[in-house]
């Protein structure tokens, strides 16, 4: 093999250092800045990406407030409305209650007063009874019926005794 013999290693140093050169200074003057330009694109548009990540994070951080605002206001609100709808509906119900109530205070008092006119009924009725029980039970007992006046008399006065 002729790369192999010493006799030519100077030659092949020789172009193999000029081949380096050469190729050390097309990449240092072409390939490296190219290279180092879509580096910096890259670096850039990283860069431009992760801003562009942050404020759309902060601006969703603000909408999430916004909106968790929004549902407070709203849950706050509702518990108002609800805490007035039950304070009107139990106005009403005691205003209902009250009306009701009266409305049995009035028929309980009718009701009282139908009652101590039929009591007042029975009881001049039961006085009457009374007068003619004991004049019969005199007339079989006696013999003979008792004057009025003395059963009247002795009927009023058990009638107290048991008042």
């Amino acid at each position: 093999m002729p790369q192999l013999d010493p006799a030519g290693f100077a030659p092949q140093l020789i172009w193999l250092a000029i081949t380096f050169v050469a190729l050390y200074l097309v990449m240092a003057y072409a390939g490296l800045p190219r290279l180092g330009g879509i580096i910096e694109k890259r670096r850039a548009r990283i860069a431009a990406d992760l801003d562009k990540a942050q404020r759309m994070k902060a601006e969703a951080e603000a909408v999430i407030a916004a909106y968790e605002k929004a549902l407070a206001e709203a849950r706050s609100q509702a518990q108002t409305v609800l805490r007035e709808t039950a304070d009107r509906l139990s106005a009403e119900a005691a205003a209902q209650q009250k009306k009701l109530a009266e409305q049995l205070k009035i028929e309980s008092d009718a009701a009282e007063q139908r009652i101590h006119a039929a009591k007042t009924k029975a009881l001049a009725g039961l006085r009457d009874l009374a007068m003619e029980v004991a004049r019969a039970a005199s007339a079989k007992l006696a013999g003979s019926e008792a004057g009025a006046s003395h059963v009247a008399a002795a009927v009023d006065e058990a009638l107290k005794e048991r008042a």
